[in-house]
């Protein structure tokens, strides 16, 4: 059974960089074939997606993330990670794992959480100003 586990949330101030990590468990090569993905849910809002990282190590962002976020992958550690820099309180939120070993995906489909089938609990962030 797949599980995703997130950590390196917390409180920072805005301008501030956080370092988020998803090690995967359960199937060995998670981060080598699936797609993942970031997704942040801000307090009574939807799910919404940041950065996704195919099995290829291609990339694509939110518009709003692009240049400040870089999501990354480590397969011989199947743990996913998201750089973030220059945060501001609108990126405040939990921040979700995401993955899914399914290819036939169109590219306006990559960012919609009903297209990945495994979650992790979801890590904290909180920018302040």
């Amino acid at each position: 059974q797949v599980q995703l586990v997130e950590s390196g949330g917390g409180s920072v101030q805005a301008g501030g960089s956080l370092r988020l990590s998803c090690a995967a468990f359960g199937y060995s090569y998670i981060a080598y074939s699936y797609r993942m993905a970031w997704f942040l849910q801000a307090t009574g809002g939807e799910r919404e997606g940041v950065a996704v990282i195919l099995s290829s190590g291609t990339t694509y962002y939110a518009r709003s993330m692009e240049g400040r976020f870089t999501i990354s992958k480590d397969n011989a550690e199947n743990t996913l990670y998201l750089q973030m820099n220059s945060l501001t309180p609108e990126d405040t939120g939990t921040y979700f794992c995401a993955a899914d070993p399914g290819r036939n995906i169109k590219y306006g489909e990559l960012l919609l959480p009903a297209r990945y089938n495994y979650w992790g609990q979801g890590t904290q962030v909180t920018v302040s100003s």
